[in-house]
């Protein structure tokens, strides 16, 4: 596939945080800052957060959306998608880029500051790119990156008493876990063998 083949896809600016880190931070977000995160700020204002850690592991959440954001870059400009695989890809970066969007933008009503960038090229070594060969390759990373973010953002379920919260926290992990399974099912696999198989 040529350059001017490829969609535009636009690369992040922050930086990728460790994941094992970001699975146990994303657990302890505040009922303000998931109200913040799933759009729903006059809910969120009446919570009692606490600004500056929430602030921070946003931050940290946001290590699941540029890893992502630049894992579908460099799928795209690799030339192994397939045309209609290369716009299914597209569009799940530009859900993971509105989600980004969402989360900068809470960190900064939090008074926090989004972190800073890697390069496309340091996420291509931490992300071990040059490993990818095949449509199948690049599929399998993406789908491993969806399947962790779904686990972080149902990790905040179990700190909600608020059922409504909790079905906030729910709708977020829902884009990630619909990424995973379209991806999952592009890779000839099965469904997983058991109910309960997420967040576990």
């Amino acid at each position: 596939m040529t350059p001017s083949s490829t969609p535009q896809l636009v690369t992040s600016n922050l930086f990728v945080p460790q994941r094992r880190g970001l699975l146990k931070g994303v657990g302890m977000l505040s009922a303000g800052a998931v109200m913040m995160l799933a759009g729903v700020p006059s809910r969120a204002q009446a919570m009692d957060a606490n600004s500056e850690s929430d602030a921070h592991i946003l931050n940290v959440a946001l290590a699941l959306e540029y890893e992502a954001i630049n894992a579908y870059q460099l799928g795209a400009e690799s030339g192994l998608l397939q045309k209609p695989v290369l716009a299914l890809a597209v569009r799940f970066q530009s859900d993971h880029k509105a989600h980004r969007d969402v989360l900068e933008s809470t960190i900064r009503k939090l008074g926090g500051t989004p972190a800073p960038a890697l390069t496309l090229q340091e996420y291509a070594k931490a992300l071990d790119a040059a490993k990818l060969k095949s449509q199948n390759d690049v599929l399998d990373l993406a789908a491993r990156l969806e399947l962790g973010a779904t686990n972080a953002y149902l990790g905040v379920i179990p700190a909600f008493k608020d059922t409504q919260l909790a079905k906030v926290a729910g709708r977020v992990a829902c884009d990630e876990t619909l990424h995973w399974t379209l991806l999952n099912n592009a890779l000839g696999r099965p469904l997983p063998a058991s109910a309960l198989s997420f967040g576990a």
